[in-house]
């Protein structure tokens, strides 16, 4: 397309051909007006308003910034267009509006840009620019609340702003690759979103859109180190950016004790760790061996009594207890497993604080690790290899200094962790793997939208 254009500059007097400057950032304010992206009512929001001339006034300083030459319409980039198209124009199935993308005009720039006249390729240029940034920010500002639980605020999805968008993709080895990978999105998202494309089931359609709708909330693929544990999988990967380089089998939450989806940041961890009760587990684990096996049974596995859950908690004979009433959850006590063999926290756990009290930690019970369905936890992650996680996310390996419990080894820099329920994913040979859904979210999720048996889109808000 901007070939064209170059033609019009042809060498004059032996002069080389050099690339047109379009002065886009000149035509901001004209295209704005015009531009795609936007719903009507949008367009009636103050908020809004304000949002599109900030947008609009940052894409004109992007385009200065790199001397008017353009992007989207630069050679070599017309399957990039081509596929920016595509995905706008399926965009229903991201649960957005293809109709406010404003297409049909859209298109025509684009078409008429062809013809090489310099104000007709700024138009479209621009636009594609809006368009691209519209349907991005959509992406992720209107993805849904799914009850995932931000401990760190930062790490809650956010609309992004245009112009990192923009030299995001300005700065891809390939835009092609980058439009065609939605690289702003995570890296399972587009090839989910294809297979959600190439199906014609409608409840599988459904199902995968329900999907599309948790991977939204997942860390872009430029996002750095990060650990996601999917819990329908059951499975952890510690992520650098889009790739994988290291997994491991998890065992998660039971279903009556889900393992939660949260984000949260791991800041240390703790050796020689404590196992804290918690007090449904006290009365559904220990209370009834206790009845069974009187107070020696605390001795022999390591448990203490603490008086109460303040810090300054003291150690107090179980004698002190109706142990029948702990087992039939009328009275709660406050019980810690000391560091040992038989500490259910193992050698250690990653801790990342939360009211909820979910880690990711150790254990001894090795043999769940072998068995193809490894939901039996409380709520919290066990890990096939914990050594292998800590020396990933220190740097280095990190070991005990002695017997004293609880020993806090701080990360260098806080990593963020990704609890997530994805039962299907894209797997290496390229199909789909698949999950069941033993917490019933997606049954829920399915029921709340009204899509249990006609898989419509799912509506991203």
């Amino acid at each position: 397309m901007i070939s064209i254009l170059h033609k019009k500059a042809v060498q004059r007097a032996g002069r080389p051909v050099r690339p047109a400057r379009l002065v886009l950032s000149s035509i901001a304010g004209v295209v704005l007006a015009a531009g795609p992206g936007f719903s009507a009512g949008a367009r009636t929001d103050a908020m809004h308003s304000v949002a599109r001339v900030r947008s609009g006034q940052a894409m004109a300083d992007f385009y200065a910034a790199r001397g008017d030459q353009p992007l989207f319409l630069a050679p070599g980039n017309e399957q990039a267009v081509q596929d920016l198209l595509r995905l706008l124009n399926t965009a229903k199935v991201d649960g957005l509006d293809p109709n406010s993308y404003r297409l049909k005009d859209l298109q025509r720039a684009v078409r008429i840009a062809r013809n090489g006249k310099s104000q007709a390729l700024r138009r479209a240029e621009f636009m594609l620019a809006q368009a691209y940034v519209g349907y991005a920010r959509d992406l992720r500002g209107r993805a849904p609340d799914l009850g995932t639980i931000y401990v760190d605020a930062q790490l809650r999805p956010s609309v992004p702003e245009a112009r990192p968008l923009l030299d995001q993709a300005a700065a891809a080895p390939s835009l092609v690759q980058h439009i065609g990978s939605m690289a702003w999105l995570h890296s399972y998202y587009a090839p989910l979103r294809q297979a959600a494309l190439q199906t014609r089931d409608p409840a599988r359609r459904a199902l995968i859109a329900v999907n599309l709708e948790r991977i939204r909330l997942l860390p872009a693929a430029n996002a750095g180190r990060y650990v996601l544990v999917n819990a329908a999988e059951q499975r952890l990967l510690m992520m650098e950016g889009a790739t994988p380089v290291d997994s491991m089998r998890v065992v998660v939450g039971k279903p009556v004790h889900a393992t939660p989806m949260m984000a949260a940041l791991i800041r240390f961890t703790s050796l020689n760790p404590y196992w804290n009760v918690p007090a449904d587990l006290a009365a559904e684990r220990v209370a009834p061996f206790v009845l069974k096996g009187g107070n020696a049974y605390l001795r022999e596995q390591g448990y203490q009594l603490l008086s109460d859950w303040t810090d300054k908690a003291k150690v107090i004979s179980p004698s002190t207890v109706d142990w029948r009433a702990v087992a039939e959850a009328r009275q709660q006590v406050r019980l810690r497993q000391l560091p040992g063999p038989a500490n259910s926290m193992g050698d250690m756990k990653f801790m990342f604080p939360n009211v909820q009290g979910v880690y990711l930690h150790d254990t001894p019970s090795t043999e769940l690790f072998a068995q193809a369905s490894r939901f039996v936890s409380g709520g919290c992650v066990r890990l096939e290899a914990a050594p292998r996680l800590a020396r990933w996310l220190h740097g280095k390996p990190i070991k005990a200094k002695g017997a004293r419990p609880e020993q806090r080894v701080d990360l260098p820099q806080p990593v963020p962790v990704y609890l997530t329920y994805l039962t299907m994913v894209p797997s290496e040979s390229g199909e789909l793997a698949t999950y069941d859904d033993i917490y019933g979210r997606d049954a829920r999720r399915l029921a709340q939208l009204g899509n249990s048996n006609r898989g419509g889109p799912i509506a991203g808000r």
